[in-house]
Formats: C-alpha cells, structure tokens, sequence
C-alpha cells in the first residue's frame, strides 16, 4: 500500500519536474525565434515617451534587451 503511493508521489515529481523543463526549453527557443521586441516597436515607443530616437540608442536598447535574454 505505501509503495504505491510513494511510486505515486515520485511520479507525480518526476512528471512536474519534466514538464518545467519542457516547457521552459519551449518558450526559450520560441522567444529565441520570436524576439518580444523589434526595432521598429523601441523606435515608436521610444518617440510616444517624447524621446527622439536615434540609430545608435536603438542599437544600445536592443543590444542591452538581448543582453538580459542571455
């Protein structure tokens, strides 16, 4: 009786444990693939926030924002 709900319980951990996994491997290669954020959107932001962007801080933001995916 005990064995199999110890065999359950490990199960159930093993099988959480696994999906996180999983599920963080997925959504790391789909960010990967599909950046949150492209140029053009900072551009439009950085101009709603009053702010002229130039060529080089986009670059910078962009670089910085790849800099925290890593």
């Amino acid at each position: 009786m005990w064995e199999m709900i110890l065999v359950g319980v490990l199960a159930l951990i093993a099988g959480v444990a696994l999906g996180f996994f999983i599920a963080r491997k997925y959504m790391m290669s789909y960010l990967k693939k599909n950046p949150p954020i492209n140029e053009q959107m900072l551009k439009v932001m950085m101009m709603q926030m009053g702010m002229k962007p130039s060529q080089k801080k986009i670059n910078q933001m962009l670089k910085a924002m790849n800099g925290q995916m890593k």
